[in-house]
């Protein structure tokens, strides 16, 4: 049903992606014939997500500043710009993976399209290693929203663009 967000079993080559990854999911929208390129749903999904989202992740970057966490993309090798405060590391029409490595985790987000013109589909699938206490701990807290918050993201790509 196009604009229903489901939980699917991550089809990644997560060693390539993010060797060592301890989290790996992904979630999946059907599209129908919206026509979208992987940067054009990521953006859909970071940029234009619900305001609730917007908001956790201000009410986050609050609360890990002064951990030294990353609260944007600073200093991180973005070589296909920025998308949010996610640098994009590679990018096809078809994938785009985006994310960065900090001092207690390393992060990815994919996003994958792919189906005919008529029948699109959206994947994004998340990694995640944790390097220390502070890296798990950080990841244990997250993740009671993690899904909530990714379905919210992903029901924007299946709507008209802004």
């Amino acid at each position: 049903m196009i604009g229903t967000v489901r939980e699917v079993p991550p089809n990644v080559d997560a060693g390539t992606l993010l060797a060592g990854a301890q989290f790996v999911d992904a979630f999946r929208v059907e599209i129908g014939a919206t026509a979208v390129n992987a940067r054009e749903a990521c953006v859909r999904m970071v940029l234009h997500g619900p305001r609730w989202v917007d908001a956790l992740i201000r009410l986050r970057n609050i609360l890990v500043r002064p951990f030294g966490l990353k609260t944007s993309g600073e200093g991180a090798p973005a070589p296909y710009g920025l998308i949010g405060l996610f640098p994009v590391v590679s990018e096809t029409p078809e994938r785009l993976v985006a994310g960065f490595n900090d001092s207690h985790l390393d992060f990815r987000l994919v996003v994958d399209v792919a189906g005919t013109e008529a029948d699109r589909q959206v994947t994004s699938t998340t990694l995640v290693r944790t390097h220390n206490l502070l890296g798990r701990t950080y990841l244990a807290l997250i993740m009671p929203f993690h899904k909530f918050v990714v379905r919210g993201m992903m029901k924007r790509i299946a709507e008209p663009a802004r």
